[in-house]
């Protein structure tokens, strides 16, 4: 690092960073806003608007399926699975 660039650190110092760094977040937030815009815009315009929206909702729905299947489920408790397996021991044993 130069002398130069070390100044240039020091001046920015923590709180420096942090407002860059908010700054390039918000930067980052406005374009992909203004892309996002764009894309809707470009949506409105076609004649199948319709049978797009039907599609997105099929597609969230299918995808909010996937997620309750995969975090919604809850597996059996450790002991529980123990108890059955003991439980089912003593069956077979004749105990």
């Amino acid at each position: 690092m130069t002398e130069e660039e070390g100044r240039r650190e020091g001046v920015v110092g923590l709180e420096g960073h942090a407002v860059l760094l908010v700054a390039g977040l918000a930067d980052v937030a406005m374009t992909t806003l203004g892309s996002a815009l764009g894309t809707v815009r470009g949506l409105l315009r076609r004649s199948d608007v319709t049978e797009l929206a039907a599609e997105a909702e099929q597609d969230l729905v299918a995808r909010g399926r996937l997620v309750l299947d995969r975090y919604g489920a809850v597996p059996p408790a450790h002991l529980e699975v123990l108890a059955r397996h003991a439980a089912a021991r003593k069956t077979v044993d004749g105990v």
